[in-house]
């Protein structure tokens, strides 16, 4: 069935975009204002876009009320931020950080969570998220309504019993525990189903048609 995206509300592209664009990955997004008080917030319009210069990519919008929020107006103080990954047993804490707080309220301390000091940029990290990137703001692209934040990653700390060889920079995912954002309101995947597809060059595969 066919979509005019051109001719829908915003409100029908969304609902397309988010049911069909899955899983998507969790940015956990934490930043402080001027005053040094923390703001957390999740997004799942996020992803990695190069690792050189190794960068993450996040879509903001606004309140509702057309004000920036607090994670967009922080980054844009401060220019820095940290991305902290989201395992199923945060979730729930997840959550309670998606909740739309008035401006200058502390979600961290609403949901209870730990910080851990970062070691390049002033916003902490999370003690319950197995994966943390340290970001300083690389450019912020506004696009109609939304915001599009790119960060420069400059500092990655990942749980130790997921670390395999931390020479070679191998990572065990699968015990990382993350989860992912699905369709609709309140739906999650796990990572935890999973199946590889060995990669082919093109010479193995005219040489498997021949």
């Amino acid at each position: 069935m066919l979509f005019d995206l051109d001719a829908l509300p915003a409100s029908s592209r969304y609902k397309l975009l988010v049911s069909t664009v899955v899983p998507r990955p969790i940015a956990w997004v934490v930043t402080q204002d001027a005053a040094g008080v923390l703001n957390a917030a999740p997004y799942s319009f996020f992803n990695v876009f190069g690792s050189d210069p190794p960068v993450v990519a996040l879509g903001v919008g606004n309140r509702p009320t057309g004000a920036a929020k607090d994670t967009l107006a922080n980054i844009a103080a401060t220019g820095e931020f940290t991305v902290c990954l989201v395992p199923e047993t945060a979730l729930d804490a997840m959550n309670v950080t998606a909740a739309d707080f008035p401006p200058g309220e502390d979600e961290v301390a609403q949901a209870g969570l730990t910080t851990l000091p970062s070691t390049k940029v002033r916003p902490p990290r999370l003690a319950e998220s197995p994966v943390a990137m340290e970001c300083t703001l690389f450019q912020t692209l506004p696009i109609g309504a939304h915001s599009m934040v790119i960060g420069q990653v400059r500092a990655m700390h990942i749980a130790d019993a997921a670390v395999m060889d931390p020479v070679k920079c191998y990572i065990d995912s699968p015990a990382l525990g993350l989860v992912g954002r699905l369709h609709g309101a309140g739906w999650y995947t796990r990572t935890t189903d999973r199946m590889e597809v060995k990669r082919v060059s093109a010479a193995d595969w005219m040489a498997r048609k021949d």
